[in-house]
């Protein structure tokens, strides 16, 4: 199918005296996936918002399928044929897959037919092999899962042009050959996608086309035929990346620090996601949990942060028991550290600034407190070092932290975490929204944390970034750890047996 689907002439963005979006030119053809490249805060998500109405440009022409048009809301882009799944989850964790699915649907009347709306929601999800019960409370379901959700949402929908905000950060790697190859059969069928990714790997395989911005312009367009992944981290960054090359030194791990004997612990379904899980992690170590979503790595993440107590077993942090101490009390007391997997939920409060959530984590010590007085100076002093440190694209550190792109936010929660000096540092997808500059930058960090004598437990579903930082690997399939590898002992093969339940003896 030839054509052009979108195309895009002038369209610039402000916000207040901040431009987002400077004169952006763009043309999307049909029945082609095009990728959004760029780093975080290069205005990706706020030209997708513009396309699905959420946004108003204040210059610019936006013209669909040859006609040029505005875009007032989102309903207005659903009735064109436009959807979008947003990389923050826009679903009612109360209510069902197919009660989520049925709100804002056109032509329901004074009934609602939830059994139609059920049977094709299944008929998808057997489709996309997505394996979602219809009839499944959204609270219940693995961030994985509610992803899954989202996009058979728009699927329902029939939209023509898809928009995808980094959809996969969520997905495990088996779950992103799934995914990708669901987008080729969305392109076989005429359908026009439009892909926001820093995943150069998903480029390559599924894109035809190729938009990178900086700063709110467009830098460059590439077709991915005729340029590959090392091209494309240039023309986004400015300059050669080389995380993937780093340099790890030598694993000179001291005592151990952190222990965790016999976990049992069950989830919000109350089925038990760990079955007796033990793991320890010398001084000057990086642990890399590796697995499948939705395995038990968020509970255990949770069980050895404090913020969930096991039904059985043991934490020791220095040979001290932790297992009943509360969240703060290991913080405090015990020198732990914790990014979470759920930056908006657990990691910041959105509408607080960037300088309260930079405190958040030590607010009543000093120095951002004496004698139960914040010291704003000391915050805010505090705020933009660590912003400039970590390369926290922002307006002002007064700014509500929900404006901050998803990246950015990722970056301050790291900085605040870092910066407490931990003696254990737990990470849970630590790089995920993240441009493979800022990729390149927390892995740094973290190795500079393990040469400094921390002991790292670095949890993630992308196996090539545990590969990069790790001195050992373990892997968990249904609550339990099949396995603990070196990144040497790893091969596809191996670590997709221990990943699919076998032993780390059958697995060989």
């Amino acid at each position: 199918m030839g054509g052009t689907a979108l195309s895009l002439r002038g369209i610039s963005k402000l916000f207040g005296t901040f431009r987002a979006l400077d004169q952006v030119d763009m043309q999307i053809e049909n029945g082609t996936v095009h990728a959004i490249l760029g780093e975080n805060g290069a205005g990706k998500t706020t030209l997708m918002n513009i396309l699905f109405g959420l946004y108003q440009p204040e210059e610019g022409q936006i013209s669909l399928r040859g006609t040029a048009t505005t875009i007032p809301s989102p309903r207005h882009a659903m009735d064109m044929g436009i959807g979008m799944i947003h990389q923050h989850f826009m679903l009612v964790d109360s209510l069902t897959v197919a009660e989520n699915v049925a709100l804002g649907l056109p032509g329901q009347g004074m009934t609602l037919d939830l059994d139609r709306i059920a049977d094709r929601l299944a008929q998808l999800s057997a489709e996309y092999d997505f394996d979602i019960d219809p009839h499944q409370e959204v609270w219940k379901l693995p961030i994985g899962m509610r992803q899954r959700v989202e996009i058979l949402k728009v699927l329902f929908r029939d939209a023509d042009i898809i928009i995808l905000d980094e959809p996969t950060s969520v997905l495990a790697p088996n779950e992103i050959a799934s995914f990708l190859d669901g987008l080729r059969r969305l392109r076989a069928l005429g359908k026009t996608v439009i892909f926001i990714t820093h995943k150069l790997d998903e480029v390559e395989a599924v894109a035809d086309n190729v938009t990178i911005l900086q700063h709110g312009r467009v830098s460059a367009e590439v077709r991915v035929a005729e340029s590959n992944a090392k091209d494309m981290a240039r023309l986004m960054v400015g300059r050669e990346v080389v995380h993937d090359k780093m340099d790890r030194g030598d694993s000179k791990p001291g005592e151990v620090i952190f222990r965790a004997d016999g976990l049992r612990a069950r989830d919000q379904r109350g089925i038990e996601a760990l079955k007796g899980v033990s793991i320890e992690i010398r001084a000057g170590e990086v642990l890399g949990i590796a697995g499948v979503d939705g395995n038990g790595q968020a509970e255990l993440a949770n069980v050895v942060a404090g913020l969930m107590a096991p039904e059985a077993g043991t934490v020791t942090i220095d040979g001290v028991d932790v297992t009943t101490s509360s969240a703060h009390a290991r913080r405090h007391r015990n020198r732990l550290s914790y990014v979470p997997e759920d930056r908006h939920h657990t990691g910041l409060v959105l509408d607080f600034t960037i300088a309260q959530n930079a405190m958040m984590r030590d607010f009543n010590v000093p120095p951002f407190s004496k004698w139960g007085i914040i010291n704003t100076s000391q915050v805010r002093k505090t705020a933009r070092d660590w912003v400039d440190r970590y390369d926290v694209r922002m307006r002002s550190i007064d700014q509500k932290v929900r404006f901050l792109s998803g990246g950015n936010q990722q970056k301050l929660i790291f900085a605040r975490e870092v910066e407490c000096d931990p003696r254990v540092f737990v990470v849970m997808q630590p790089c995920k929204g993240l441009d493979v500059g800022a990729i390149e930058a927390v892995q740094r960090t973290v190795m500079r944390e393990r040469a400094e004598g921390k002991a790292i437990l670095y949890i993630s579903t992308e196996l090539e970034h545990i590969m990069t930082v790790a001195d050992r690997i373990a892997v968990m399939c249904a609550g339990e750890i099949t396995g603990t590898l070196t990144p040497d002992e790893v091969t596809d093969e191996r670590i997709g047996a221990l990943m699919g339940g076998l032993s780390e003896k059958e697995a060989v």
